[in-house]
């Protein structure tokens, strides 16, 4: 199947990075709206891996708190590791030019 754009990519090639628990068209959703806010593109996935290169990360913290919630609700794992939880992981994305996810 040929993809629209980057957002739509995984999910054209059949990509279950998600451990076979993701809806492959809520995840190109997610990807299409990131990539319309943030200019965040596909750079790279893998078994169980998302890479994104991110033109306009969130600027301060109060804008990263939000994305950080969403980034939860789309990949717990990769939020949950982090001492400071949510708060220590929107310190993160503040200017982060790569967002990158990995599902256990």
């Amino acid at each position: 199947m040929r993809a629209a754009d980057g957002a739509q990519a995984p999910a054209a090639c059949g990509w279950e990075g998600t451990n076979g628990h993701g809806d492959s068209a809520a995840i190109a959703a997610v990807l299409g709206d990131w990539q319309r806010r943030f200019g965040a593109r596909v750079v790279g996935v893998g078994a169980g891996t998302l890479e994104l290169s991110v033109a306009a990360p969130p600027a301060d913290l109060a804008r990263a708190l939000p994305v950080a919630a969403e980034h939860e609700a789309f990949c717990p794992d990769t939020v949950l590791p982090h001492e400071d939880g949510l708060s220590g992981y929107a310190r993160e994305l503040v200017g982060a030019g790569r967002w990158g996810f990995w599902w256990d």
